[in-house]
């Protein structure tokens, strides 16, 4: 009887399609009854989950009437639900989804034959994969659309063009840090592993926004909340954070900005760092990585009037405010090539007057001039508070009149 395999098929089919509606309702109450997450989901989703789940039965229907069908009809069956429904059901739900969608059909195909059943089996690998697929390339989407929108906001923080729209871009980025953040400059290596790099922060219990401008790459660093973590070491000073990531950045000057109080003021850092990483190949023996602060000379000679403003208010006037000694010896003993000796007969002092009050200095103002590096900072900052003052600049004609 060549022609009883296809009236069986027939029959098959005809019988499916007059179940299709139980098998709906049987499916929809075993995922209210297995599955907490289906239950506890918005009338709206859950409605858009049980869509899916008919259209998986119907699909199946269809495909067992024609199998090269598939590609169609499985993609099709999660175009029966709203486009959120992907954002709010785990890739991981989805196959739980159709392991109770498979599960009731064949309880009820049991004792139909072989056949359906292996059918079943079949088809539901397929729309496995098509979920995956469906999956794989919303992740796609959402990754590209991420790295837009990260380039996007570092961009914002290196201009300091921030608006009102900043801080709800930063929270679609997923952004965990917390409290003050500082902003890395260096250059791109040439084979740029940016995973590798975040997971490097993640044990470091910082988050990181990541932009890449040719040959520049810039991080903005920011403390997570590592109370529900014992595996990372925390309150690492940004410093040495940025020590632990300079492995992956290219050949040349790794610069740091400041810390500032949150991410919204990051421009501020990034304006230090950016001016620094601008100039530091000026100071030949430059750590890496560097502190802006610490180019504060090579920073103002460029024309940078952030470093200018910094040196005049972190050391010529707290100094000036202190004692004018203290500005005084401070002068003489940079103008004597840092001489003891020499400072102390030009202010008919002690060498030990000269010692305390240099040791008075580094305390109010925490630099050291003993060191020819940061000597060179206190020069720049004395130079720049005498040319900006007022006594300055009135005492500058009476002394051309006198040549």
């Amino acid at each position: 009887m060549p022609g009883a395999p296809e009236m069986d098929k027939a029959e098959t089919l005809a019988w499916l399609r007059r179940i299709s509606g139980d098998l709906a309702t049987a499916t929809i109450q075993r995922l209210e009854d297995t599955l907490p997450w289906y239950a506890d989901m918005p009338p709206a989703r859950r409605s858009a989950v049980g869509l899916v789940a008919q259209a998986g039965i119907s699909s199946f229907i269809q495909w067992y009437d024609d199998p090269t069908s598939t590609p169609w009809i499985a993609a099709d069956i999660f175009a029966a639900a709203p486009r959120e429904l992907l954002r709010s059901v785990s890739l991981q739900q989805t196959l739980q989804l159709i392991r109770v969608t498979v599960g009731v059909t064949e309880e009820r195909v049991a004792g139909k034959g072989a056949s359906i059943r292996d059918a079943i089996l079949l088809y539901s690998r397929d729309v496995a994969f098509a979920a995956a697929d469906v999956y794989a390339r919303a992740a796609e989407a959402r990754g590209l659309w991420d790295a837009r929108l990260e380039a996007l906001v570092v961009d914002s923080i290196l201009t300091g063009e921030a608006d009102e729209e900043l801080p709800s871009r930063i929270a679609a980025l997923g952004w965990h840090g917390h409290g003050e953040v500082s902003v890395l400059v260096g250059t791109t290596p040439p084979q740029f592993d940016v995973d590798q790099l975040r997971r490097t922060a993640r044990k470091l219990g910082v988050d990181v926004l990541i932009g890449v401008q040719g040959s520049r790459l810039v991080l903005v660093i920011g403390r997570a909340d590592t109370s529900q973590r014992d595996d990372i070491e925390v309150d690492l000073a940004f410093l040495e954070i940025a020590k632990r990531l300079e492995p992956g950045f290219g050949a040349g000057h790794l610069v740091l900005g400041p810390a500032v109080p949150a991410l919204v003021d990051a421009s501020q850092s990034a304006r230090a760092a950016l001016a620094g990483f601008a100039v530091a190949r000026a100071w030949r023996h430059a750590p890496r990585p560097v502190e802006a602060d610490d180019l504060l000379p090579e920073r103002a000679l460029a024309g940078d009037p952030l470093a200018k403003i910094t040196l005049v208010e972190r050391i010529y006037r707290p100094l000036q405010t202190h004692s004018a000694d203290l500005v005084l010896t401070l002068w003489s003993y940079l103008d004597n090539g840092r001489s003891l000796e020499a400072t102390a007969r030009e202010l008919f002092v002690h060498p030990n007057t000269v010692r305390y009050r240099l040791k008075r200095v580094s305390e109010v103002i925490g630099w050291d001039a003993t060191g020819a590096r940061e000597a060179l900072i206190l020069q720049t900052a004395l130079i720049l508070g005498s040319v900006g003052s007022e006594a300055t600049r009135r005492r500058a004609p009476a002394r051309r009149s006198a040549h």
